[in-house]
């Protein structure tokens, strides 16, 4: 018997190379059509009343849509935020697609991105972000849950933060950073941005990971995970 040779990793994976190219050209059409489509794309509260006073005036509010909890994640409000999120996405996002395999990892990201909107959606309804209704934009639940896994997986490997130029473990690194949204979430220190969806793509990915492992009541077929 031949022995075939382990496939290469590649510094653009399929589905990291897919949504680099997605996010980017959405933005692009952002910079022609912004309006048209965060009526219909950003993730919008549930149960909101079609017709708002703001200033003085009646202002038309949209709908949430179901397809909306996968498509805000392609949304952006600007280069820096959409720069962040690529970043972070291709450079951890690489080394688990590489790892995992494309499929798993598609499911896996698209299930932090579902469940980020999902925790930001019942967030909303509770008041938890204060008055006012906007919609939510941005891959950051994605790769919030990409974050997580790559510190379950890689815990001992040092990263550096951009604002900190420090190394530090990805395990404490994930601990940190996740300590950090939970406590911006529940004071509102840092305003405009959507906490407890980060929290909520950590979240579901934990979950999804330990399934996956088998450790959850509910058990895969097989396991996938053996670390």
């Amino acid at each position: 018997m031949i022995e075939q040779p382990e496939p290469r990793p590649s510094l653009f994976p399929p589905v990291i190379g897919f949504l680099l190219i997605a996010n980017v050209a959405v933005f692009l059409l952002q910079l022609v059509a912004f309006e048209p489509l965060l009526v219909r794309f950003a993730l919008w509260p549930v149960g909101t009343p079609d017709v708002i006073e703001q200033n003085g005036e009646l202002v038309w509010v949209p709908s949430f849509q179901l397809w909306q909890l996968v498509t805000y994640g392609f949304l952006h409000g600007g280069l820096l935020h959409l720069f962040l999120n690529l970043f972070a996405m291709w450079m951890l996002g690489v080394q688990l697609e590489n790892a995992w395999g494309s499929r798993l990892f598609a499911i896996y990201f698209f299930v932090c991105v579902i469940g980020a909107g999902l925790i930001q959606l019942f967030v909303a309804s509770h008041g938890v972000m204060g008055e006012g209704i906007y919609p939510t934009i941005g891959a950051s639940g994605g790769v919030f849950g990409i974050l997580l896994a790559f510190g379950m997986m890689f815990p001992n490997q040092r990263l550096v933060f951009i604002l900190l130029p420090v190394p530090i473990r990805a395990k404490y690194f994930v601990i940190g950073y996740g300590a950090f949204e939970l406590f911006a979430g529940i004071t509102g220190t840092i305003a405009g941005v959507a906490h407890f969806a980060h929290l909520g793509g950590m979240a579901f990915g934990f979950l999804l990971i330990q399934y996956w492992r088998g450790r959850l009541p509910i058990k895969p077929r097989r396991r996938v995970f053996w670390w």
